[in-house]
């Protein structure tokens, strides 16, 4: 059994793209976010190294067959297709799971007996025998979801969910889930920090769950290390050897993370939930490395005071647990008070109930919505090296507000308000990089950007002023307007980046403004990117683009993607992450090709199925299309409003060519293929006379976002096929 599997890997609601690119470091190919999971693909190799070194995964669904049910017959005869002494011995033991429904079929439990009896019957029918039913941990898990009118069928690998490592016999009150833990982690940029040696504290410890988690990465342990079952190992599929190799591989890595130096601790004012918590550490294999002590909230310091900046995680009792008033009130004030007080430059995770409206006094740099169970909650994060009045981590700190003009006070309004308004949307759909304002007061015309990550950044354009402007009052409105954007923001200076926007003409929107070669990462749904904030006008990621490359995403499973003008290949790695079978990315320019090089790197994508070609589009379309050897199912259209660049013959004028460029890529397409063109030039009007033959269908409201619907005409889009 060495052809690819198909996998879907569930997840923590709220964490699915935590996972995908967790998916993608293991090696997974096609990685493709859904709800409460992933999809992706690979070898046996990569669901043994899911179930052994995903922190975040839950379930490991292996795919063995689909096929459309509209009776309870149609799913005995389906389950009947399946060769199923391939994967159970006739005297072995099975379960079945039975998720979704159907007009016909709609008590899981009778959905599961049919799955069952299906089973057992063609074992019946070969062998004389069958095999039995076990509950608890059978030698097959199968597991069926029914959805849409069709069957899925496949193998639970895991047996058992992946939450449970194996360390945590001793559950607390309210204990969280490993895995949602290790989410929470992530997202609030511990691995990094671990790497660099910085120390971890949770105040309201429990039985420990933040801290042995902080402690797995820091020490590189695989999560599923210590656990004795997973439903693979009584399957006929089973490959022991490359378990065990991959087992002992990981043992190396624990023993060598063992001699590193760690500094996490856990506080707890419960002696019991300690005792369990110490317990729970020892059978993780790390006795003797996580300190914990009895301690009430208020008393929780750092290990070395003025020392290495870390980070506090905590979860504290929600109104479910505790009673809701002036007790949770009381908490959440002390909370905020302790970081403020004692852990200036650090950083802070609290996760609490989505209702919860309790201030802890501090402004969170980032709010995301996470589900513990059914339960929806909170995840705040904060900065606080950015509210204190020091200075830390080597950065300035946020510049005070000084008393505000009448004009600088309604600007600092507006981006509060903005922020209000969006900020529920971003969290809703997992948006860290974003349009605040763009504008809206005519006396401050400016484009604010925001791009989150480990830290909050601010990409600030300032629209050429007009020549009638004073420059001496233009450059006083820029300097008021940026004090206004790092005080109400809370944005160090150092996070603070200023361009000016003139109107461009020919490729001097991609010309080199300096040579810093600084890149950040940030996260965009299940895919990652390099950003830069100085060398260039644009960043290298167009934000107002987002919905369009969620929509190529969707469109691309299996096939075969062309990204023309591809600039840093980021609608080609919506389009890999997706699924495509292969890409392939035309762009004039060598650096920007690199970029993207880094780019499908960065998402564990790339290689020969992967093709950047450097080359005038115009003149490679017209080569492309005159050979008639290549076809593509998706393609992607993004060409610039006007080029004159010194590499290309002629000049491009988009308003002029684009009946040429679109009819040469139409040419490329297969017969049942999307075309996807875009543009950005505000006046363009599509000449549809110039484009016989083709259907074209106009995307443009549905691919302008939320940040940019206060300038509907930043770009449009149109869906084209052949007739």
């Amino acid at each position: 059994m060495t052809k690819p599997f198909s996998y879907f890997i569930t997840a923590p609601r709220g964490a699915e793209y935590l996972l995908a690119c967790e998916l993608g470091s293991l090696g997974a190919d096609a990685v493709r976010e859904g709800h409460a999971g992933v999809h992706c693909s690979g070898a046996l190799a990569l669901g043994y190294r899911i179930c052994l070194w995903s922190r975040i995964a839950g379930r490991v669904f292996l795919t063995l067959t689909e096929f459309p049910v509209e009776s309870p017959q149609d799913l005995y005869e389906g389950i009947l297709t399946v060769p199923w002494d391939h994967h159970l011995l006739p005297e072995g033991t099975l379960a079945v799971d039975f998720a979704g429904g159907s007009p016909l079929i709609t008590d899981t439990r009778f959905g599961a007996v049919k799955v069952k009896d299906a089973i057992v019957d063609q074992f019946r029918d070969r062998y004389g025998v069958r095999p039995s039913v076990a509950r608890d941990r059978p030698n097959l898990q199968v597991a069926v979801r029914l959805h849409k009118g069709v069957a899925t069928v496949s193998l639970d690998l895991s047996g058992e969910s992946l939450h449970r490592r194996g360390y945590r016999e001793e559950k607390g009150e309210a204990p969280l889930k490993e895995n949602l833990a290790a989410a929470i982690l992530h997202r609030a940029g511990w691995p990094e920090l671990a790497k660099n040696g910085a120390p971890l504290l949770d105040p309201m410890c429990g039985s420990g769950t933040f801290p042995i988690e902080a402690a797995l990465m820091a020490t590189d342990t695989a999560p599923g290390f210590f656990r004795n079952y997973f439903g693979f190992l009584g399957w006929k599929g089973h490959d022991a050897g490359l378990w065990e190799e991959l087992r002992g591989k990981a043992r190396q890595r624990w023993e060598a993370g063992l001699n590193r130096t760690l500094d996490i601790a856990g506080y707890d004012r419960d002696e019991k939930a300690l005792g369990m918590a110490r317990s729970n550490a020892e059978r993780a294999g790390l006795a003797g490395i996580i300190r914990f002590e009895r301690r009430e909230i208020g008393d929780a310091r750092p290990t070395v005071p003025g020392g290495v900046p870390g980070m506090v995680v905590i979860n504290p009792p929600y109104g479910e647990r505790l009673g809701r008033g002036e007790d949770l009130a009381r908490l959440y004030s002390r909370i905020g008070e302790l970081l403020k007080g004692e852990f200036r430059g650090w950083s802070a995770a609290l996760l609490t109930g989505s209702q919860e409206r309790y201030p802890i006094g501090l402004k969170p740099r980032k709010v995301t919505v996470l589900y513990n169970g059914a339960l929806e909650c909170s995840l705040s994060l904060f900065d606080i090296a950015a509210q204190d009045t020091s200075r830390s981590r080597g950065e300035s700190t946020p510049v005070p507000l000084k008393p505000l003009t009448p004009g600088a006070e309604s600007f600092a309004n507006r981006l509060r308000k903005n922020r209000r308004n969006l900020e529920g949307w971003a969290a809703r759909e997992g948006v860290t990089c974003y349009r605040l304002y763009d504008a809206d007061l005519p006396e401050y015309n400016l484009a604010v950007d925001l791009y989150g990550g480990e830290k909050l950044y601010a990409h600030v354009q300032e629209y050429e002023a007009p020549r009638s402007i004073d420059p001496a009052d233009a450059d006083r409105r820029l300097r008021e307007a940026l004090e206004v954007i790092a005080g109400t923001l809370e944005i160090p200076t150092e996070r603070l980046f200023v361009k000016i926007r003139r109107r461009q003409k020919g490729s001097s929107q991609y010309t080199r403004l300096g040579a810093t070669g600084k890149f950040y990462h940030v996260q965009e749904g299940p895919c990652r990117f390099l950003v830069n904030f100085t060398d260039y006008l644009d960043t290298g990621l167009f934000l107002d683009h987002r919905p369009t490359r969620e929509l190529l995403r969707t469109l691309a499973p299996g096939k075969r993607f062309l990204n023309l003008f591809g600039y840093t290949g980021t609608a080609t790695v919506h389009a890999a992450v997706g699924g495509a079978a292969a890409t392939t990315t035309v762009d004039l320019s060598a650096t920007y090709l690199e970029w993207a090089r880094r780019n499908l790197e960065l998402n564990g994508v790339g290689g020969k199925g992967h093709e950047l070609v450097r080359a005038d589009c115009r003149e490679w379309l017209e080569d492309m299309a005159e050979e008639g050897t290549r076809r593509w199912d998706l393609i992607f259209l993004d060409p610039p409003s006007f080029s004159n660049s010194k590499r290309m013959e002629g000049t491009l004028d988009l308003q002029r060519d684009h009946g040429v460029l679109i009819t040469l890529a139409a040419r490329l397409l297969e017969p049942d293929g999307v075309l996807i063109f875009s543009t950005n030039l505000r006046e363009f009007t599509l000449e549809r006379s110039a484009l016989p033959g083709l259907v074209l269908e106009e995307l443009t409201p549905r691919t302008i976002p939320p940040d940019f619907r206060r300038n509907p005409r930043i770009h449009s889009c149109w869906r084209i096929t052949c007739s």
